[in-house]
C-alpha cells in the first residue's frame, strides 16, 4: 500500500490547524464576572463552566481580579455571565450597560430584596437559582431586534448606554420558583414620567424625538 506522501501531510496538517482555529474561534465568545472572598474576578472562557464552580472557572478560563471601578463598562458583545451572592455589586455591573445576553447564577441560599436593574439593548436573559431551589435554568427572549437596531450606533452619555430597549429585572424573581414572566411598553418617549417609581431614570440619558420599549421581567 502507498504511503502518504509529503504533500498529503501537509494538507492534512493544514486542514486540521484551520478546524482547532475555527473550533476556538467560535467557542471564545463568554464572559464570565464573579465575586469570591472579597475581590471581583473578570474571566474570558471558551466554554460554558458549571454555575458557581469557582475553581473550575479559575482552571479553565483566563482570569483576572480588578477593581471595582475597572469592571465599570459600559457594553458587552458577547455573552456575559455574572455569579452572585447578593445584589450589592450587580448595579455596579449592570445599570445602564449594554448587555443582548445575559446569565444570572445565584450561587447563595440569601433572599434577595425587591431591587431593580435597568438594562439596555437586552435581548436574551437566563436565570439559575439551583444553588436556592433544585430547579432547571430558565431562559427568556425579550425581543429580536431587528435590522434597524443593529445598524444603530452606541451613544455614550456619562459612561451610560443610550439604547431604544430598557428592560427592568426584578431581583426578587430568584426568590421565587415561578417560571420567568415579563411585559413590554412600546412607543415609551418620557420615560421619567411615565414611570416615576423607578428613581433610575431620573438621570437616564434621552434622546429626543425618540421613543422607547422598556420590558419589565419578574
Amino acid at each position: 500500500m502507498a504511503t502518504p506522501s509529503g504533500h498529503s501531510f501537509f494538507l492534512i496538517g493544514a486542514l486540521g490547524v484551520f478546524a482547532l482555529n475555527c473550533f476556538t474561534r467560535a467557542q471564545r465568545n463568554g464572559t464570565l464576572i464573579f465575586t469570591k472572598e472579597n475581590t471581583i474576578r473578570k474571566c474570558s472562557c471558551s466554554a460554558d463552566i458549571r454555575d458557581c464552580d469557582y475553581s473550575l472557572a479559575n482552571l479553565m478560563c483566563s482570569c483576572k481580579t480588578v477593581l471595582p471601578l475597572a469592571v465599570e463598562q459600559t457594553s458587552y458583545s458577547d455573552r456575559l455571565t455574572i455569579w452572585f451572592t447578593d445584589t450589592s455589586a450587580l448595579g455596579l455591573l449592570l445599570n445602564f450597560t449594554l448587555v443582548r445576553d445575559l446569565k444570572l447564577s445565584l450561587c447563595s441560599t440569601n433572599i434577595l430584596p425587591t431591587e431593580y436593574l435597568a438594562i439596555c439593548g437586552l435581548k436574551r436573559l437566563r436565570v439559575s437559582t439551583e444553588a436556592r431551589h433544585p430547579s432547571p435554568e430558565q431562559s427568556l427572549l425579550i425581543h429580536d431586534g431587528g435590522e434597524s437596531e443593529s445598524r444603530e450606533k452606541p451613544t455614550f452619555q456619562r459612561g451610560w448606554q443610550t439604547c431604544m430597549y430598557l428592560s427592568f429585572l426584578d431581583m426578587a424573581l430568584f426568590n421565587r420558583e415561578s417560571a420567568l414572566k415579563s411585559y413590554s411598553v412600546a412607543n415609551s418617549a418620557s420615560m421619567a414620567n411615565n414611570f416615576p417609581c423607578f428613581s433610575h431614570l431620573k438621570t437616564f440619558p434621552v434622546l429626543n424625538n425618540k421613543s422607547y420599549v422598556v420590558t419589565f421581567i419578574y
